[in-house]
C-alpha cells in the first residue's frame, strides 16, 4: 500500500457550514462538542477547556462570555502577563482558546484586534547535544525507553509522534516509518537506521503477544479517529492498528469510556 493511499485514511472532510452546538448543553459541554466535531486532539481539548474556564473564573462567572468581548479578553490576557508572568507562547495559547470559544462555539466574530499587554518573547539559542552526550544518555536507558530514544534521535521524531506510532506505520521492506496527522495535521515519511531494525521487529512480536492476550480477555480495542471507527467497524481490534508502544495496563478512553 502506498503512502498516498494510507494518508487518505487520516484525511478529514472540511465542512463550510458553521457547526452549531446543542443549546441545551452547559457551556463547557458545548465547547467539548464543537472541539470533537472539528476533530481536535484530546490534549488540545483539555488545554482549550482549561483556558476557557480560567477566563470565565477571572470574572467570577458574573457574566456570560457572550456579554463580554474585546475589553475583557485583553484584560484577562494582560493579567496573565503582568501578574502571572506567562511566556509569549502561553499567552498566545490562551488567546487561541478564547477566540475558539467566541468564533466556533458562540458564533461571535471578534473583528477588533486584540491588543493586550504582551509577554516578552525571549529568543534562546538551541541546545544541541554532542554525539558523546547522546551516547552517554542512551547508555542509561534500557527496554522500550531505549528503543524510543533511539527512534527520537535516529528518525527526528517528536515525542508524541513516537508514542502514537502504530504497527501499520512501520514498513520493514524499505525501513520507513509513516507519520500521520503530526503537528499542523501534516503527514511525512522518515527512514529508521538499520541498527535498530532487529529491536523494532522484536517489539512488534511483543506487541502481538500482548494483543493476543488482551483479545482472549475480552479487550484488545484501540483508539481510532472517529471517521475511521465508523467506517471500519472491526478495525479497532485489528493488530495493524495497535500501538507500537502500548500501555503497561488496560486504560480507559477518556472520550468513549471504552477499555
Amino acid at each position: 500500500m502506498t503512502f498516498l493511499s494510507l494518508s487518505i485514511q487520516y484525511e478529514i472532510m472540511e465542512v463550510n457550514q458553521q457547526f452549531k452546538p446543542d443549546p441545551s448543553l452547559k457551556l463547557m459541554d458545548q465547547v467539548r462538542q464543537v472541539l470533537r466535531y472539528h476533530h481536535y486532539a484530546y490534549r488540545t481539548e483539555e488545554t482549550y477547556c482549561r483556558w476557557i474556564v480560567q477566563y470565565l473564573r477571572f470574572f467570577d462567572l458574573k457574566k456570560h462570555p457572550a456579554e463580554m468581548g474585546k475589553k475583557e479578553i485583553e484584560q484577562f490576557l494582560s493579567h496573565l502577563t503582568v501578574k502571572r508572568s506567562v511566556s509569549a507562547a502561553t499567552q498566545k495559547q490562551a488567546l487561541n482558546a478564547i477566540v475558539f470559544l467566541y468564533k466556533k462555539v458562540l458564533n461571535i466574530n471578534i473583528d477588533e484586534k486584540i491588543t493586550p499587554v504582551k509577554s516578552r518573547q525571549i529568543k534562546k539559542p538551541p541546545i544541541v547535544m554532542t554525539k558523546q552526550e547522546v551516547r552517554r544518555i542512551l547508555s542509561y536507558l534500557q527496554g522500550n525507553n531505549l528503543l524510543m530514544a533511539r527512534l527520537l534521535y535516529g528518525c527526528g521524531l517528536r515525542l508524541m509522534e513516537c508514542v502514537r506510532l502504530r504497527i501499520k506505520d512501520i514498513d520493514f521492506g524499505i525501513n520507513k516509518i509513516y507519520i500521520y496527522a503530526a503537528k499542523g495535521g501534516k503527514n511525512r515519511i522518515v527512514q529508521f537506521p538499520k541498527t535498530i531494525l532487529h529491536d523494532i521487529h522484536s517489539q512488534v512480536d511483543r506487541v502481538k503477544e500482548i494483543h493476543q492476550k488482551d483479545i482472549s480477555q475480552g479487550y484488545g480495542s484501540v483508539y481510532l479517529p472517529s471517521g475511521l471507527a465508523k467506517k471500519y467497524k472491526g478495525a479497532a481490534k485489528e493488530f495493524m492498528w495497535q500501538y507500537l508502544f502500548p500501555s503497561k495496563k488496560i486504560s480507559v478512553d477518556p472520550r468513549s469510556g471504552i477499555k
